[in-house]
């Protein structure tokens, strides 16, 4: 049975998007398929909630599918427009696990009837509703009152409310708790007073930004030139730029979005573009154009030959029609829009009981583990954790921009090595906020000097000397190991700009226990599979594979797969003899011995070891033929052939090289890893790191780092 909910607001720029993207997460990790559908959209655009979730969660439903009617169509005739919605809706239904329905966006409907529509549209399709309440400029007792009003309106239509969001909660408004003043909550998240949970989220200002996407749209503007990934950046500030340059620069604030006559532009666009470049002006988000006049022919072509590091847009309106139209301007979520899609998750994560509201619509968790369900599982233990990891390079954009998503999702917190400067202004010219992020220099004097006598004392038996270790430990991932080592940090994350040894061997030398190994997470399309080790160890013993195998299982069963171990050979049972099947029967026997406790099957065949008609003709009775979880290869040869190709023909999502075997978690990037991977990545290290950190396992202060 498909379950869903209705996102219902009394109002417009009630940020119900934020309510709907948080929910949409919420069920991600619960069910298998999850679809969102609107009820009523614009004709003629594609609607942006649709698209932008659309894009975030990786649906594969067609957009025809998640839209209902028009405006156009509920005005010509409202009671067969019900009735297509609810044709439409089932339709979906029958494709999805779990829908989230985002209702009409009060602006052509009509304001004093609209939230009564939705209303009945929810009770039509047998919905229950999340009640989106505005606390945008109302006090505690008019939020309350606007609660009741809107509860009993969905009582009125038959509608049944699940709970109630607050949005845009202003700080008189809240109780030190975030409650609605004066009544605190109770354990659960309810207010006394009403019959359903009641939540709060706070007013974002970053949420009310538009995009530079969205002043484009407003101005029926176009791309002229310059970085078309700054259309998702935020704009802080608006400025006509009708002075003189030097007096244009003087007025500039950080993400402000310059408005220039297109006939002025050969005089102040370049100064513009070079003033954004400079670490000592604030970074621009974008430059308007007006008017539509062409640049003189010299001035363009000097300017599409540069590296413009921001986007650049036309409009054919004039300069006072372009700064009304921006000006009335809010924002709102499109795919481009990845920051303001973090901020509005990690604020419905912070203030909205997930657990609570999944109890009252009796979703029961599936046994299906999609990628996207395994990528939000790794997230919210990161979260819950909270440790402090270590971004070696920290001037790689790519690094820069998984930081800003890692810390606007609460995911972690962050030391960035690197020039304080550089840093600053990249993140300023890429658009994004690194504020709370911590920023440290390898040259840190005071630091050098203690992670000299650190390193040497960890490598005296091999000749180590403090003058030596000063220059040593200069590089970003000796600075950044002796940070994990020391209890400054709870792990490292490295190698988008460096080799695979020049990340770990600081690692190998400082913080090794025992044998390292290394995991893969194959995240199939219904399960998650490990596979040991495909990137360390090139012929492991059958001592060494032993200890992969052992190893692998307690990585596995962190991050919630119930290990069945395979031991992977050429051969299953007792049907092959060589040295090869030797090594994988003795390193079994070994296995059994130090871990009675666990599953384990070797040698086995990887088609006997996950398919059960194979496992019951070769290997009957078995506990882990037919149902392995983890799977132990005899060489790196074999493993990451094999990884690949089930990367490549299955269509699996790799997470990893995760390496073990070490005191404190330290993980090795691709050099071609993407955004996305690296935030994988830095939640899998925080998940690893030890539960209970030592007292000197605090972020270093601020001052202190930026100093």
């Amino acid at each position: 049975m498909t379950r869903s909910v209705y996102v219902a607001a009394g109002e417009a720029e009630s940020n119900k998007g934020s309510v709907a993207l948080g929910l949409v997460e919420l069920l991600s990790r619960q069910v298998g398929t999850v679809g969102v559908f609107r009820p009523v959209v614009r004709a003629g655009r594609e609607d942006g909630l649709i698209a932008t979730v659309r894009s975030r969660f990786q649906l594969a439903i067609p957009y025809e599918a998640c839209a209902g009617v028009t405006y156009d169509e509920v005005h010509a005739d409202a009671e067969r427009a019900a009735g297509d919605i609810v044709a439409r809706y089932r339709a979906l239904a029958g494709q999805c696990d779990a829908i989230v329905v985002i209702g009409t966006d009060y602006t052509d409907v009509g304001a004093p009837t609209e939230f009564g529509f939705n209303a009945r549209l929810a009770a039509d399709l047998g919905t229950p509703v999340i009640n989106v309440v505005s606390g945008r400029g109302r006090t505690a007792a008019q939020i309350s009152a606007a609660v009741e009003l809107s509860s009993r309106e969905l009582a009125h239509h038959h509608a049944g409310e699940l709970a109630v969001v607050v949005t845009r909660a202003e700080p008189g408004a809240l109780a030190p708790g975030g409650a609605l003043a004066p009544a605190p909550p109770t354990a659960a998240g309810l207010v006394p007073d009403h019959p359903t949970p009641v939540f709060v989220l706070p007013e974002e200002p970053s949420l009310r930004a538009p995009t530079v996407a969205d002043l484009m749209d407003a101005c029926d503007g176009r791309f002229f030139l310059g970085e078309r990934d700054g259309l998702g950046r935020e704009a802080g500030a608006l400025m006509v730029g009708a002075m003189s340059l030097p007096n244009i620069l003087l007025r500039c604030t950080e993400g402000v979005a310059v408005i220039i006559p297109s006939d002025r532009a050969a005089a102040l666009l370049p100064g513009l573009v070079a003033a954004h470049t400079a670490p000592s002006f604030p970074a621009l988000s974008a430059v308007v154009l007006t008017g539509g006049t062409d640049l003189p022919a010299p001035v363009d072509r000097l300017l599409h030959d540069m590296a413009v590091p921001l986007p650049v847009i036309a409009t054919d309106h004039d300069t006072f029609d372009t700064a009304t139209r921006l000006s009335a301007v809010e924002g709102r979520f499109t795919p481009e829009a990845t920051g303001k899609i973090d901020t509005a998750l990690r604020l419905f994560a912070a203030h909205v009981d997930g657990r609570l509201l999944l109890e009252r619509l009796d979703i029961a968790k599936t046994d299906v583990v999609t990628p996207l369900m395994f990528e939000y599982e790794l997230l919210d233990r990161a979260r819950a954790r909270r440790r402090h990891i270590v971004l070696p390079e920290g001037e790689e954009p790519r690094i820069l921009r998984a930081a800003d998503i890692l810390l606007r999702r609460g995911v972690a917190d962050l030391t960035l090595l690197g020039d304080a400067e550089r840093i600053r202004t990249q993140a300023a010219q890429l658009g994004l906020d690194l504020d709370a992020a911590h920023v440290l220099s390898p040259f840190d004097a005071q630091l050098r000097e203690r992670f000299a006598r650190e390193y040497a004392a960890v490598r005296a038996h091999r000749g180590m000397t403090v003058e030596l270790a000063r220059d040593t430990v200069t590089d970003v991932s000796y600075f950044g190991t002796l940070m994990v080592h020391t209890g400054m940090a709870d792990g490292m994350v490295s190698g988008a700009a460096h080799t695979t040894a020049h990340t770990i061997r600081p690692a190998f030398e400082i913080l090794r226990l025992g044998l390292v190994s290394s995991v893969f997470f194959m995240c199939l399309a219904d399960r998650v599979l490990v596979y040991g080790d495909c990137a360390v160890n090139p012929d492991p013993t059958a001592e060494q594979l032993a200890d992969i195998a052992i190893s692998s299982a307690g990585t596995a069963a962190m991050f919630g797969v119930d290990p069945r171990v395979a031991m992977l050979s050429y051969s299953t049972g007792v049907s092959g003899a060589g040295a090869g099947v030797d090594k994988v029967r003795a390193a079994t026997e070994l296995v059994r011995e130090r871990r009675p406790d666990l599953e384990v099957e070797g040698p086995i065949q990887y088609d006997a070891a996950v398919d059960p008609g194979v496992a019951l003709a070769k290997m009957p009775g078995s506990t882990v033929a037919g149902r392995a979880t983890v799977f132990v290869v005899p060489d790196l040869n074999t493993g990451n052939n094999l990884y690949k190709a089930v990367q490549r023909s299955a269509g699996a999502v790799a997470v990893g090289p995760v390496l073990q075997g070490l005191r404190k978690p330290v993980n090795d990037l691709s050099r071609g890893a993407t955004v996305a991977d690296i935030v994988t990545t830095v939640a899998v290290t925080a998940a690893q790191a030890e539960d209970d950190p030592t007292p000197q396992n605090q972020a270093p202060q601020k001052a202190a780092a930026r100093s």
